[in-house]
C-alpha cells in the first residue's frame, strides 16, 4: 500500500510514518494542501490521510479538489470532532474521519477495512507502471497522463477486462471494432503496437500469443 500523508505537525508525521512503515505500507508526506494536492495528481496513491486544519489550502479544500479528478480513499485525520465537523469532511468526499488524538491500531483497522470496501467497488486497474482509472477516463504512465485516441482507450479496457485471457484478433475485431465478420486482422497489431508504445515499451504485460491473438498478462500486481 501506498500512502499519502498531509499533514503538518512534525511530530504526528514521524510518528505515523514510523508506524505505518512498520506495516509495509510506503509513506508519502506534504506539509501543506497544495504540495498534497500535486503529489496526488502526479501519483495513484491506495489512500490518503489528510488533517483539516492545514496551513494554505485546507483539507477540506484539498478533499473537494481530489475528488475532481479521483475516488482515491480518504480518511481525514484531525482535532476538531464535532458533529457539524465531520458532516462538512464526509460532504467533502472523505471517506471516514478519526478525531485526534487516536490509536495507531484504531487507523489501521480503519485503512485497511475502507481499502477492502474500495478495491471491492473499483474501476481503477494497474499493471506495470500504468494506472488505468476507468470512472475517471484517465489512463497514467510513470506519473504522467496519457493520451489515447477512443479507439486504443476502448481496446485496452477490453484487454483488461479480460486480463490473462487469450483474445483473438477477430474477437477484438467484433467487441472493439464492431467487425461482425473477419475483416483486416492488421489493424488490431497496428493498434497493439500504439499501446506497447505508450504504456509497455518492454512488452512485458501486452503479450503476443502467436497464432492466437494478444493477452494482458497480470500477476502479483496487488502491493
Amino acid at each position: 500500500m501506498r500512502v499519502l500523508l498531509v499533514e503538518d505537525e512534525p511530530g504526528l508525521v514521524e510518528f505515523l510514518t514510523l508506524e505505518l512503515e512498520l506495516q509495509g505500507v510506503a509513506v508519502d508526506v506534504a506539509p501543506d494542501g497544495e504540495s498534497g494536492l500535486a503529489l496526488a495528481r502526479e501519483h495513484p496513491y491506495d489512500l490518503l490521510l489528510v488533517d483539516i486544519m492545514l496551513p494554505g489550502m485546507n483539507g477540506i479544500e484539498l478533499c473537494q479538489a481530489v475528488r475532481t479528478f479521483s475516488n482515491v480513499p480518504l480518511i481525514m485525520l484531525t482535532a476538531r470532532g464535532s458533529v457539524a465537523d465531520r458532516v462538512d469532511g464526509l460532504n467533502a468526499g472523505a471517506d471516514d474521519y478519526l478525531v485526534k488524538p487516536f490509536a495507531i491500531e484504531e487507523l489501521w483497522a480503519r485503512m485497511r477495512a475502507l481499502r477492502r470496501r474500495h478495491e471491492a467497488s473499483s474501476t481503477t486497474f494497474r499493471f506495470g507502471e500504468a494506472t488505468v482509472q476507468m470512472d475517471l477516463h484517465r489512463v497514467v504512465y510513470r506519473g504522467q497522463d496519457v493520451d489515447l485516441t477512443a479507439r486504443e482507450y476502448d481496446l485496452l479496457v477490453y484487454l483488461l477486462r479480460h486480463v490473462n485471457q487469450t483474445c483473438s484478433r477477430n474477437e477484438l475485431l467484433e467487441r472493439v471494432w464492431g467487425f461482425h465478420t473477419p475483416g483486416d486482422t492488421n489493424v488490431v497489431d497496428v493498434y497493439i503496437g500504439y499501446l506497447r508504445q505508450k504504456l509497455d515499451p518492454e512488452r512485458k504485460y501486452i503479450k503476443t500469443v502467436r497464432g492466437q491473438g494478444y493477452r494482458l498478462e497480470v500477476h502479483d500486481e496487488s502491493p
